[in-house]
């Protein structure tokens, strides 16, 4: 086995480390490189890769998270185990409308919607509501600043000059109804389930679909990325050992390289996601999610030039 093929494997655990938590979608990226990066392996193993690589990088959640979501942590109290448990529950309630509809549906999603075209328009379409929502939280957390500095300025100072030393990204979070993960009721979390449905279509992003999801029904940058890290383990696991079951029903097997391929990707994406976890976690604090909207945006005007130029590609 030639040290390129690892070194190829090494680059989509990279971007798969990376575009997975971040809401820019990690298989659209995925597919997107392929063209450019292509790995010398056979169509199967290929779209097994493609799904189980998520492995490594939801392995970095169960690591950061461990003791949040595990309930049987000597450290809790009864009631903090009996609340892990809680979100237990809500989290597999909460993956019931993706698997309900994505099982059946996983070949003809495969087969239909993995091309170029339908990347970059989910790409756009995402990255303009993600826009569009922080705009409106961010319009309304500008009335909640003119209200306080208002309340608290003396006649001759400028409402501008009487604000408060904080951004508009945290102003906005003070307003959204959930601002702790414990207090995600089960109406939200379902809702949040049922916007990781559309995730099923490349291009979306599953954690791009659920936060928006998490936004738009009432909770805060913090509490819609963290559900959405959790509700990544059960979903990946589960898909990865569909895509792993069909590739040995098919009667596949690994050689030795496909093993040290995929082992290699799984493990520079669990590197990579513990970078990118922390990251986000320490972004959203302070910024909103429109960076991110308008690379997405931009990411699918290039993806619809690029292909429009070489449609052969």
């Amino acid at each position: 086995m030639e040290l390129v093929e690892l070194l190829k494997a090494a680059l989509y655990g990279l971007v798969e480390g990376i575009t997975e938590w971040l809401p820019i979608s990690s298989t659209g990226h995925m597919l997107l490189l392929k063209p450019f990066v292509t790995l010398d392996v056979s169509k199967d193993f290929w779209d097994m890769f493609l799904v189980v690589i998520q492995l490594g990088a939801i392995l970095a959640v169960c690591v950061l998270f461990f003791y949040q979501l595990n309930p049987l942590s000597p450290g809790k109290t009864p009631d903090e185990r009996r609340g892990t448990w809680g979100l237990w529950a809500k989290i597999v309630v909460a993956c019931l409308p993706a698997a309900a509809i994505g099982i059946p549906l996983d070949d003809w999603m495969e087969d239909h919607l993995g091309g170029p075209l339908v990347i970059a328009t989910t790409l756009i379409a995402y990255g303009v509501a993600f826009v569009v929502i922080e705009n409106l939280r961010s319009r309304r957390a500008r009335r909640v600043a003119q209200e306080i500095s208002s309340a608290a300025a003396p006649r001759h100072m400028s409402v501008s000059s009487a604000a408060p030393e904080r951004s508009l990204a945290e102003l906005a979070d003070t307003d959204a109804r959930v601002q702790d993960i414990s207090e995600l009721d089960w109406k939200t979390a379902i809702g949040i389930g049922l916007f990781q449905v559309l995730s099923m279509v490349p291009g979306t992003s599953r954690s791009g679909s659920t936060i928006i999801g998490g936004l738009i029904l009432g909770c805060s940058r913090t509490v819609a990325a963290e559900f959405t890290f959790y509700l990544a383990v059960p979903v990946m696991v589960g898909a990865s050992g569909l895509r792993l079951v069909k590739f040995f029903l098919k009667g596949n097997s690994f050689t030795g390289a496909e093993a040290a391929i995929l082992g290699v990707g799984c493990l520079v994406a669990f590197l990579v996601s513990i970078a990118a976890v922390r990251f986000l976690m320490g972004f959203i604090k302070k910024h909103d999610f429109k960076p991110f909207g308008w690379y997405r945006i931009l990411l699918g005007i290039a993806v619809i030039v690029y292909f429009a130029l070489n449609p052969i590609a």
